[in-house]
């Protein structure tokens, strides 16, 4: 099976990277941590919600719609990743996945919204927290395998049960949820706020998107690196000459190459045990990268004004959450035993 993108693929992720380019460079990355604040609760709301719709008119979210659908594109898992990949490169706050997944997956006016870029759909996967509950719209909350409350539903994000928590990436606030939802406004889906989908099979598809933003961070602090260890000179020459930062770059580069393959080739099968690593993969990836990418830089790289932190602590925030790690471990070892 060849897990290498298409031409048409390609021409996707090229046209991604260059739309998230024109619209959220780096200037507009530093703009929006300035003015949001994900570490206080209540604190100013870090989604451009301009570029939440241009997004949807380029049929960001409604990828995966059959084309003849509104906005559809009539595309598939693989191409979803590739979009999200290029979205964690950029560090693109917002509820992606989960307005993706809603987009997707559910009917009605809430998933028209969420394909259109109009309506911000949040994630809740207990008992990991909540990203960009107060800025959101809609909830959709997929309970934990093997629980009573093992189903999907769709809530108002106003009124939705959960407590603020201090966030590490000041560019996604955070909720805990609360395990009561009897008191949370149910929206189009069912009574109850049911959505009759799979939740198994959402959560390992929210598990790979958000594998997907990992390999984009990982991939982006690689190419800092590298840059870095090109232009910085000590002793007369480039660090990068050195063997010690050598080493390092090329750590990078493995896990970057390892885990953008298990993504792919899970997005192509669609197996829970593929996914199950891949995720593992991409959560590890993201974080020694990042790590990593410190120590290339150096002192800089502790400094506010350097990237370097942002890709560390987003990767720590999409970590969030380790029963879900545990979970996926669990898959694993049965995969391999069973």
């Amino acid at each position: 099976m060849d897990f290498q993108p298409t031409e048409d693929q390609e021409a996707l992720r090229t046209g991604v990277r260059e739309l998230l380019a024109g619209r959220f460079p780096r200037e507009a990355l530093r703009a929006a941590v300035d003015a949001g604040d994900g570490w206080v609760a209540g604190g100013p709301r870090v989604v451009d919600r301009a570029l939440w719709r241009e997004l949807g008119e380029a049929g960001f979210f409604a990828l995966r719609l059959p084309e003849g659908a509104a906005g559809g594109v009539g595309l598939g898992l693989p191409e979803a990743v590739l979009v999200l990949e290029e979205a964690g490169r950029v560090l693109l706050p917002g509820p992606l996945v989960g307005t993706q997944l809603a987009a997707t997956h559910l009917t009605g006016p809430v998933a028209a919204g969420a394909a259109a870029g109009e309506l911000l759909v949040a994630l809740a996967l207990p008992p990991a927290p909540i990203g960009h509950l107060g800025g959101a719209d809609a909830v959709l909350a997929l309970g934990e395998p093997g629980a009573s409350s093992a189903r999907a539903g769709l809530f108002a994000a106003d009124g939705f049960p959960a407590a603020a928590i201090r966030s590490a990436d000041p560019l996604t606030p955070l909720h805990l949820p609360g395990s009561d939802l009897s008191g949370a406004r149910a929206l189009d889906g069912g009574a109850g706020g049911s959505t009759g989908v799979d939740v198994a099979s959402l959560r390992r598809e929210a598990a790979l998107l958000t594998a997907a933003q990992q390999v984009g961070s990982a991939g982006r602090t690689l190419a800092m690196a590298v840059q870095h260890a090109r232009e910085r000179e000590q002793f007369g020459r480039p660090i990068g000459a050195f063997q010690a930062v050598k080493h390092l770059c090329a750590d990078m580069l493995v896990r970057v190459e390892m885990a953008r393959t298990a993504v792919y080739a899970a997005a192509v099968s669609g197996d829970g045990f593929e996914t199950a690593a891949a995720r593992l993969l991409a959560d590890d990836a993201a974080a020694r990268n990042a790590r990593d990418c410190l120590q290339v830089f150096g002192g800089m790289g502790f400094t506010w004004e350097a990237d370097v932190h942002l890709h560390i602590k987003r990767s720590w925030v999409l970590a969030a959450g380790r029963g879900e790690a545990e979970r996926q471990k669990e898959e694993l070892a049965a995969g391999l035993l069973g």
